[in-house]
C-alpha cells in the first residue's frame, strides 16, 4: 500500500468527479410579485405528502423557491438558483463542479439528497448522487422548486435521507408564445429560445433549445483551472386533457464537453497521468397521466426512460439506461382518514468501459429496484393531524429496506403551526461503494466493498411555521439525527489492500430558520440562517482514520439575506448577501459575498438586467485552495424577450 501515491478513496473520488410588443398570446409572467406573505403561505405544495397541501400547514422543514425568486435572483444555472434556498448548502469547486447538500455530509460525492425534475429522479445509481453538470434547463420554465430538508424516504424511497429537491416546471398551457433569452459575462455566454402554442381542443405544447459556453475559472495562484466547457440541449413538453384524464409528455436531449479541472493529472503507483476532456450526452422521455374523481379520490401513473453517457478519458466511460414506472392512488376520504398509496418499479442497465487505472466490476450490470408505500393522514381533531406511513423497498445489493415515518401537525391558530416528526431513512449502496477496484487489474489497492451495508438515519424534528405579524413570516426547525453504517475504508484480510465497509457512525444536530418581512408594498426582505454540529466516529473493529474527516466538509453555519425592491413600476433592485462559515478539512476559510441585480422592463414582454456576482474577497468553496477555483467578482448582462 505504501507504493501508491494516492489514497484509494481520494483516487476514486477524483475519477468519479470527472464522470464529474407583446400580443395577447404572450405567456403570463411575474405572478408571485404581488403575493402577500399570507398568500405565499397558502401556496399549494406536493413534496411533503405527495398531494396538494398548504405550505403553511406542512409538517416538514420545507422552503419554496418561486419562479419570481429565481428570476430576481439573477441565476443562470440550476445550482445558482438553489443557492437562494436557506436550507441548502451549495459549494462550487470549478466552472461545472458543484456539491449540493442539506444537513451536512458535503463532499465531492455527496449522496444523501434526492433530486427530482417533474417527478423524474435524476440521482445516478453509479454513486447515489447527482451529476449537477448535466442538470440544466430553461429557468424561465420553472414554476417552483420545493426544497425539503430532512428525510423523505417513506414517500420518495432510498437516498431521500437528508432532503428532497422537487423541481416543478410550468405547464405548456402557461408558456404559449415565444421567448428568447441571452446572457453574457465573465463566466461565459448562454442563449435560449422557446416557443409554445395550443393544439386540439384542450392541449398545448412548447419546444425549447439552449446553448451555454462557459469560460475557465482561475485558481488562487491565477493559473487557469482548465475547466471551460460548452453544451447544447433541446426538448419539448405537451399537456392535454381534462381533470377526468390529464396527460403530460416531455423529453430532453443534450450533449456537451467540459475540461477536468486542475490538478489535471492523476497519480497511481508513483506515476502521473493526464486527464482528458469529459464528454457528456443523454436523453430522457417522461409521460404522466392523472385523474381526479368526484368522490375526492385520484389516480396517477408515470413512466420515464432515461439514458446517459459520460466519457472520462483516460480512466473510464459509463453508459446507463433506466426505465422507471410508478402508480399512485389517493383513496376517498373515509371519516378522519385520508390514505394514499403507491408502487414503483425501476430497472437499470449499465455498461462501463474500464481502464488500467480503475475498474467497476462487473463491467455490465443490470439492477432492479421495487417498492410499495402507504401513508394515512388522520384528523385527530380539527386542528390536529397525524400522518403515519411506511415504504418497503428492495434493491439488489442489500435486499429489503423499511422506511417508516410519523408526523404530527397542530394548527394552533390559522397563522401558527407547530409540528414534529420521527423518521427512518436509508441510503442504499451504489456501484461506487461495492464494485470499485483500483487499479483496473490485480493486484488491487482498493478491492470493492463486499461487506457494505445500507446507511441508516433515524431523525427527530420539531418545527414552527407562522405569521407572528401580518407582514412577518417565520419558520424554524430543530433536528437531531443518528447515523449508522456509514461508509468507511478498511484494511483487507491480508492488510495488503483496502475495501469499502460500513464501520462509521455519528450524530448530527442543528437548527434551520428563515423568514420574510414585507417592509413596504414595494420592498420585501427575507433572511435565513442554519447551524449544525456533527460528530462521526469509527465503530469497534474499524481501521479507518480518514473517512470521518472526508465526510465532514460542512460549515458549522451559514446565513442569507435578500432584499427585493421595486424602485419604480418597471425597475427593480435585488441584493443577496451570503455568509458561509469555515470548513475544517480540507481547510476552506469562511467568506461573505454579495450578488446585485438591476432589472428594467422598458416595455411589456422585455426584460433587461445587469448585475455582479461574488462582490467581496476571492474565496474557495470546496476542497483545497491549491486545486479549487478562487471565485472573484464578475459582472453580467441579460436580455429576455417574450412575444
Amino acid at each position: 500500500m505504501k507504493s501508491t501515491s494516492y489514497p484509494a478513496t481520494a483516487l476514486a473520488t477524483a475519477l468519479v468527479l470527472g464522470m464529474a410588443a407583446m400580443g395577447a398570446a404572450a405567456e403570463e409572467s411575474y405572478d408571485f410579485a404581488s403575493l402577500t406573505l399570507e398568500e405565499l403561505g397558502s401556496l399549494r405544495i406536493t413534496s411533503v405528502s405527495k398531494k396538494p397541501e398548504r405550505l403553511a400547514g406542512a409538517a416538514a422543514s420545507v422552503f419554496v423557491l418561486t419562479r419570481e425568486d429565481i428570476r430576481r435572483g439573477g441565476a443562470t444555472s440550476l445550482p445558482e438558483a438553489l443557492r437562494l434556498a436557506p436550507n441548502l448548502y451549495v459549494a462550487a469547486r470549478s466552472a461545472h463542479g458543484h456539491t449540493i447538500t442539506a444537513r451536512g455530509f458535503n463532499s465531492s460525492l455527496a449522496n444523501k439528497l434526492l433530486v427530482l425534475i417533474d417527478g423524474r429522479s435524476v440521482y445516478t445509481p453509479f454513486f447515489a448522487g447527482v451529476f449537477w453538470d448535466v442538470q440544466d434547463l430553461m429557468l424561465e420554465d420553472v414554476e417552483r422548486i420545493e426544497v425539503i430538508s430532512g428525510p423523505g424516504g417513506t414517500l420518495w424511497g432510498t437516498n431521500a435521507v437528508n432532503g428532497v429537491i422537487n423541481i416543478i416546471t410550468r405547464s405548456a398551457r402557461d408558456t404559449r408564445g415565444t421567448l428568447l433569452s441571452a446572457g453574457a459575462g465573465q463566466r461565459g455566454v448562454d442563449a435560449g429560445a422557446r416557443h409554445g402554442a395550443a393544439f386540439g381542443a384542450d392541449g398545448a405544447y412548447r419546444l425549447y433549445a439552449k446553448y451555454t459556453n462557459d469560460n475557465h475559472t482561475e485558481l488562487q495562484s491565477g493559473a487557469p483551472a482548465d475547466d471551460a466547457g460548452r453544451g447544447a440541449r433541446a426538448g419539448f413538453r405537451a399537456d392535454w386533457g381534462q381533470p377526468a384524464g390529464l396527460w403530460s409528455a416531455q423529453g430532453n436531449v443534450y450533449h456537451g464537453h467540459e475540461g477536468q479541472p486542475l490538478p489535471g493529472t492523476i497519480a497511481v503507483a508513483g506515476r502521473s497521468f493526464p486527464l482528458g476532456v469529459i464528454s457528456l450526452s443523454g436523453a430522457n422521455l417522461l409521460t404522466r397521466w392523472s385523474r381526479e374523481n368526484a368522490d375526492g379520490s385520484s389516480l396517477s401513473a408515470k413512466v420515464y426512460l432515461d439514458h446517459t453517457k459520460r466519457v472520462v478519458p483516460p480512466t473510464f466511460s459509463d453508459r446507463l439506461t433506466i426505465l422507471d414506472v410508478e402508480v399512485q392512488h389517493a383513496l376517498p376520504r373515509y371519516g378522519a382518514h385520508n390514505v394514499v398509496w403507491g408502487a414503483n418499479y425501476r430497472i437499470g442497465n449499465e455498461v462501463v468501459a474500464n481502464s488500467v487505472y480503475i475498474a467497476f466490476l462487473p463491467a455490465r450490470l443490470k439492477q432492479h429496484w421495487s417498492s410499495l408505500f402507504i401513508q394515512d393522514e388522520i384528523a385527530l381533531l380539527p386542528e390536529l393531524r397525524l400522518t403515519a406511513g411506511a415504504r418497503v423497498e428492495h434493491n439488489d445489493y442489500t435486499g429489503r429496506e423499511f422506511l417508516p415515518n410519523a408526523r404530527l401537525a397542530w394548527t394552533v391558530t390559522p397563522r401558527h403551526t407547530l409540528w414534529t416528526a420521527l423518521s427512518r431513512a436509508v441510503r442504499a449502496p451504489s456501484r461506487l461503494d461495492v464494485d470499485t477496484y483500483i487499479p483496473g487489474a490485480p493486484p488491487y489497492v482498493l478491492a470493492g466493498g463486499p461487506r457494505v451495508r445500507s446507511e441508516i438515519a433515524t431523525v427527530a424534528e420539531l418545527g414552527y411555521r407562522g405569521q407572528p405579524l401580518p407582514r412577518l413570516s417565520l419558520s424554524a426547525t430543530l433536528f437531531h439525527a443518528d447515523y449508522d453504517h456509514l461508509r468507511s475504508q478498511e484494511l483487507g484480510p491480508t492488510r495488503r489492500f483496502v475495501v469499502f465497509d460500513s464501520l462509521l457512525e455519528g450524530r448530527m444536530r442543528g437548527i434551520e430558520t428563515w423568514g420574510g418581512f414585507q417592509a413596504s408594498p414595494r420592498w420585501r426582505l427575507s433572511a435565513g440562517w442554519t447551524a449544525q454540529h456533527k460528530r462521526l466516529t469509527p465503530k469497534p473493529g474499524s481501521t479507518d482514520t480518514s473517512s470521518a474527516a472526508a465526510l465532514g466538509q460542512d460549515p458549522s453555519h451559514q446565513g442569507l439575506l435578500r432584499s427585493s425592491w421595486d424602485l419604480t413600476a418597471s425597475t427593480e433592485l435585488d441584493v443577496t448577501v451570503r455568509r458561509v462559515g469555515a470548513v475544517r478539512s480540507p481547510v476552506v476559510p469562511s467568506y461573505t459575498v454579495a450578488d446585485v441585480r438591476l432589472g428594467w422592463r422598458p416595455r411589456p414582454g422585455w426584460e433587461v438586467s445587469a448585475g455582479a456576482h461574488n462582490i467581496g474577497k476571492a474565496h474557495t468553496e470546496l476542497g483545497g485552495a491549491t486545486t479549487s477555483t478562487a471565485f472573484t467578482r464578475g459582472v453580467y448582462a441579460r436580455l429576455v424577450v417574450r412575444y
